[in-house]
């Protein structure tokens, strides 16, 4: 017999192929071969929603090979990923090759390794449609929102503009938090720290001022501050009271996608996609010295903390192995998922928990690599044993004030001789005190009061934001990335370092936003349909009957914005240039037309003046010293040349830095790949360095 499984990537085609042998042909479906077609809405609305799915342009030769490889075959298997998605993947292929949606042809892989896939294979059922239907509900839903809402926007404000659920929601957020930031005042405080010896230590230890024997006192100004030092100065300072004790400290759980997402860009600097996409290779397999192609991971997209008792035990065995039976708590760790979690699937942990990361790293990208020890770490870290920290607190009087002194040492490392989770901002940790008892009196080497003011809170960086969006139930797992990725190349938000920073597109549309269409960017509201959502996927709901209860409202209030709005164009300043029209001496401002953007004189028709807009890089040509400036090869790929072309023909497929070369002074330029790296221009240098470094 020949059994047909179909997947969606040519990654995870070959690591299963190696698995199942002989009798079985996998093949790939490179992701979705049937959706609504971009250029129209493709939802009939009067109709029950009934959306009209149409071949994926492009994917017609390999739809034909599908249905010939399934109708040689006696039985055909979908092997799709296991979530919304890729249940609709399957049931998108069952409709095409005539396959019965109620016989047991699906099968999900929660890993790529032999278990993974023998026991996929072992328990087949047939596709679940309250999963098909929550995905066909979530994409009409965007479609509608899209399509309805984007042409109003781009009417309104900016040609070429999108709206959509969840990225109009992650935009708000980023803009309230600059309009918190505007509106903050800060508010002066000072805080007084002295500098004391114990009897026989020459190493002094810190203490901050407290309050006075009645209770804690918060220092407002200078006058204040300088009172309370005067009659600290000449005082004499002794142990009141000493405290100490045990601090356990517990390892974090393993991953689940938002918090892989959020540590990898603390600690790797890696964006959301850039980890995804990592994931995902290592999710679908790589090939591996002596193993043939391996997945590395389980899936990626969870919100589940469960872990499977065999990867349990053979974290402890490893654990047992390599560090001793110390290092193994009591009984194995287990971690209680969130009641709102689908729990699909398990938490992000290695497939092979005994595959160390140094075993793989020679067969692994940087960002492959990077990533694996990171979750491999994180995970092997949960099932070991809590650190141990002796604790001191010491509370001491100085005439009638109050300092206190608090600091710990690490009587076991437990699980952080591993790993320990990075934080947004890192607390300053406390030293190791001296040893001191109750009545001890100390001398005052130094003290000193400071003035600082309350800071505004911070902007949103992709941690911050991504653990934002999950909070308060804004998106899934699988939305984070994309919603990120669309808000930045849709110029609403602008990267700033790490941080993210609205545009004033992204105010100005917010705002419009809020006052037109408060439903659409309201964080309760967004988070409710997210829940009735899932409530679709539980079985719970209707899908059409959930898409009517929005599209009424939204609809309605559609036309009333348009009816109000009618005529109605809004300026933004951030669309002027310092180009001087030299036709007619307006200031130049950006447009965006059918073929991206341009420069144009704001006095059109009078004035139908227009010029290319050139992005430059802010490096230097090595040849000529003008400036390098971004172009586009006729099939839309990105390289860089001079701006003084083509008096100079300076070119190059690789990103120019702003950096200089330390032994010529050249341009250094970035070379992407397995093993990234910056280099010199000029060939006979030879200077280059890993771009890690």
């Amino acid at each position: 017999m020949s059994k047909l499984v179909i997947v969606e990537s040519p990654a995870k085609a070959k690591t299963i192929k190696k698995y199942l042998g002989s009798g079985y042909d996998v093949i790939a479906s490179m992701g979705h071969v049937r959706d609504l077609p971009e250029s129209r809405l493709s939802v009939d609305v009067k109709k029950d929603f009934k959306p009209k799915y149409e071949i994926i342009k492009g994917k017609e030769k390999l739809v034909d090979e599908l249905k010939q490889k399934a109708e040689k075959s006696d039985q055909v298997y979908l092997a799709t990923d296991p979530d919304r998605e890729g249940e609709a993947i399957s049931w998108h292929l069952a409709y095409i090759l005539g396959l019965d949606t109620g016989s047991e042809n699906r099968v999900t892989f929660n890993e790529i390794t032999k278990t993974g896939i023998s026991t996929g294979m072992e328990h087949p059922r047939s596709i679940d449609i309250d999963l098909v239907n929550a995905q066909q509900a979530r994409r009409i839903l965007d479609r509608l929102v899209g399509y309805k809402l984007s042409p109003f926007l781009s009417q309104k404000i900016r040609r070429g503009l999108s709206a959509g659920r969840v990225q109009s929601v992650a935009v708000r957020l980023i803009v309230d938090r600059e309009e918190d930031i505007r509106a903050f005042v800060p508010e002066e405080y000072w805080t007084i720290d002295a500098k004391l010896n114990s009897p026989g230590s020459r190493k002094a230890f810190e203490a901050s001022f407290y309050g006075d024997l009645n209770g804690k006192i918060a220092i407002a100004d200078k006058e204040q501050a300088d009172r309370i030092l005067h009659e600290v100065e000449n005082a004499d300072f002794n142990v009141l009271k000493v405290k100490k004790g045990t601090r356990r400290k517990s390892p974090a759980p393993p991953f689940i996608t938002s918090t892989l997402q959020q540590e990898a860009s603390r600690r790797l600097g890696f964006q959301a996609r850039r980890t995804m996409k990592a994931a995902q290779e290592l999710y679908e397999g790589v090939e591996v010295e002596g193993m043939g192609a391996v997945g590395l991971i389980t899936y990626m997209r969870t919100d589940s903390l469960r872990i499977s008792e065999d990867a349990i035990k053979d974290a402890g065995d490893y654990i047992l192995e390599r560090w001793g039976k110390k290092y193994l708590p009591d009984t194995p760790r287990h971690f209680k998922t969130k009641a709102t979690a689908q729990d699909g699937h398990e938490a992000i942990r290695p497939s092979m928990p005994s595959l160390s990361p140094d075993k793989v790293k020679a067969n692994l990208t940087s960002d492959q690599y990077r990533l694996y020890k990171l979750i491999w770490e994180r995970f092997i870290a949960c099932q070991m044993a809590n650190c141990l920290q002796s604790t001191t607190k010491a509370d001491i009087q100085a005439a009638n004030y109050l300092f206190k002194a608090s600091g710990y040492t690490v009587t076991f490392d437990g699980f952080t001789v591993l790993y320990e989770e990075s934080r947004e901002e890192e607390s300053e940790s406390k030293g190791v005190l001296p040893v001191l008892e109750d009545g001890m009196a100390l001398k005052l080497k130094e003290i000193a009061g400071n003035q600082h003011f309350t800071q505004p809170p911070p902007r949103y960086t992709e941690a911050s934001l991504i653990k934002a969006l999950e909070e308060n139930g804004i998106g899934r797992p699988s939305t984070y990335a994309t919603t990120i990725s669309t808000i930045t190349a849709r110029e609403y938000v602008v990267r700033d370092g790490k941080a993210l920073k609205p545009t004033e597109l992204g105010e100005v549309t917010t705002k419009l936003m809020k006052e037109r269409f408060p439903k659409i960017v309201n964080v309760k509201f967004t988070a409710q349909v997210e829940n009735d959502l899932d409530s679709v996927q539980s079985g719970k709901s209707d899908w059409v009957e959930t898409l009517r209860d929005f599209y009424g409202d939204f609809d309605k209030t559609l036309k009333q914005a348009k009816e109000e709005m009618q005529g109605v164009k809004i300026q933004l300043k951030e669309d002027e240039t310092d180009i001087i029209c030299e036709k007619c001496g307006r200031r130049m401002v950006i447009k965006t037309g059918r073929y991206g953007k341009f420069i144009a004189c704001p006095g059109y028709p009078e004035c139908k003046n227009i010029k290319k807009l050139v992005q430059e890089t802010g490096a230097e040509c090595p040849k000529c010293g003008g400036k390098i400036i971004v172009k586009k090869s006729k099939k839309g790929r990105v390289f860089y040349g001079c701006s003084n072309y083509p008096n100079c023909d300076f070119v190059s497929w690789d990103e120019p830095t702003t950096e200089k070369c330390p032994r010529c002074g050249k341009t250094l330029l970035k070379k992407k790949g397995k093993h990234p790296k910056i280099y010199c221009v000029t060939p006979d240098c030879g200077y280059e360095k890993l771009e890690e470094e």
